[in-house]
């Protein structure tokens, strides 16, 4: 496994995305949701990776839920960025990493595939997630 190393912009949270895949062949989702659209969101996940989510101050993150509210998206208070969001806890957390907030991101070279999930019911979006998200340890918070 590869740690790709990354966080938001002024180092409040930092990221660890493991993974055996190269990173030319990742799958990059681009969600179309108004939360996701307005951030220029470009999402990853490999459900045999791990993604370490790692926070110095949890004053300065910004835990954010809206729709079915399934999801945590986290953004930094101080900065602005989106670096991931965490369906779940415990042991059966499961996330997505925001490509853009990974220090090489040009290395995740694949074009964006749209993706919409609107019609989902609340349970179909849980599912989903537990199948194509990766597990998440989070430190800090």
């Amino acid at each position: 496994m590869t740690v790709h190393s990354g966080g938001c912009h002024c180092g409040n949270i930092r990221l660890g995305f493991s993974t055996a895949l190269d990173p030319g062949a990742v799958e990059i989702r681009a969600c179309q949701c108004s939360f996701c659209t307005r951030h220029g969101s470009r999402a990853a996940a490999d459900p045999k990776g791990r993604l370490v989510v790692s926070v110095a101050d949890k004053e300065r993150l910004q835990v954010y839920r809206f729709g079915l509210r399934t999801a945590d998206y986290l953004v930094c208070r101080d900065c602005g960025v989106y670096v991931a969001a965490i369906a779940g806890a415990g042991d059966e957390a499961r996330a997505i990493v925001i490509v853009n907030a990974l220090d090489e991101r040009e290395r995740f070279s694949r074009e964006p595939v749209p993706v919409r999930y609107d019609t989902e019911t609340r349970d179909q979006r849980l599912a989903r997630r537990r199948g194509a998200w990766m597990p998440v340890e989070i430190r800090g918070m």
